[in-house]
């Protein structure tokens, strides 16, 4: 049956930045989909777990300060020692700072490209040595953005950063898809989450938004789920090096 391919039953999906908004969103629907999640914060997960749990799903925390290369280790072996595999890879948490190009600093500069860029590699590295080692492939789903498409205003870090995430996805897509290991993406339009809680509350902006969105509203959590299920299932076993947008139609218009 078509529906079976979309089942996660005995996978383990790791998700980071699951501690709120689009993560914690991406998290209970791998959940309710039937995966073992290990949810990746700097904060507590606590609220997602007891939204997975609530249902019977299994959810497992670990805490990892995402803005060095030294979290990989501690991603990977809580996952392992949780439920001694991994399946799945989101690579959600990232970091938006907002300021004028001329005044960007490089201490600024570095926090959002090594937590939206290098951290995201060096992680994504880890697990697909990992899946190789298990010989039974894997997914990585990165969260790209619609800034991977255009330039933004104010935001030449963050826009250099996922513009980077859509071409790792292709660029490990070719090396990774012989050992059945599929990289995609999702570009996330614009959504109610703390990231956007700057435009929505400039009335002026937000309107300048939904202008443009045909589907006439941001987006939310749940508007990930459907994607993030598919890119971790087999029903996207052909599917390599692709960025779904999900986002109301902001790139049509």
């Amino acid at each position: 049956m078509i529906l079976d391919l979309f089942k996660l039953d005995g996978k383990v999906a790791v998700v980071t930045g699951a501690n709120t908004g689009l993560g914690q969103g991406m998290a209970v629907a791998l959940a309710e989909a039937g995966a073992k999640v290990v949810g990746v914060g700097r904060r507590s997960c606590a609220e997602t777990k007891e939204k997975i749990e609530a249902f019977g799903g299994s959810f497992t925390e670990v805490l990892a300060d995402l803005s060095t290369t030294a979290a990989v280790d501690t991603v990977l072996s809580g996952a392992l020692d949780a439920y001694g595999r991994v399946d799945i890879l989101v690579n959600n948490a990232g970091i938006i700072k907002r300021c004028d190009a001329v005044d960007v600093t490089e201490a600024d500069w570095d926090t959002v490209i090594d937590i939206n860029e290098k951290v995201v590699f060096f992680l994504s590295q880890a697990f697909a040595k990992q899946y190789i080692k298990q010989q039974d492939g894997g997914k990585i789903i990165n969260v790209a953005s619609m800034l991977s498409y255009q330039g933004g205003i104010r935001v030449p870090s963050y826009t250099a950063s996922k513009s980077a995430i859509m071409g790792l996805t292709k660029a490990l897509a070719n090396e990774w898809a012989k050992y059945n290991i599929n990289v995609n993406a999702i570009a996330p339009g614009y959504m109610a989450t703390n990231n956007t809680a700057q435009l929505r509350s400039d009335d002026d902006r937000s309107d300048e938004i939904l202008s443009r969105i045909p589907a006439g509203r941001w987006g939310t959590p749940e508007d990930m789920q459907g994607a993030v299920v598919w890119l971790a299932s087999k029903a996207s076993d052909y599917v390599n090096g692709y960025t779904v947008a999900v986002d109301g139609g902001w790139l049509a218009r």
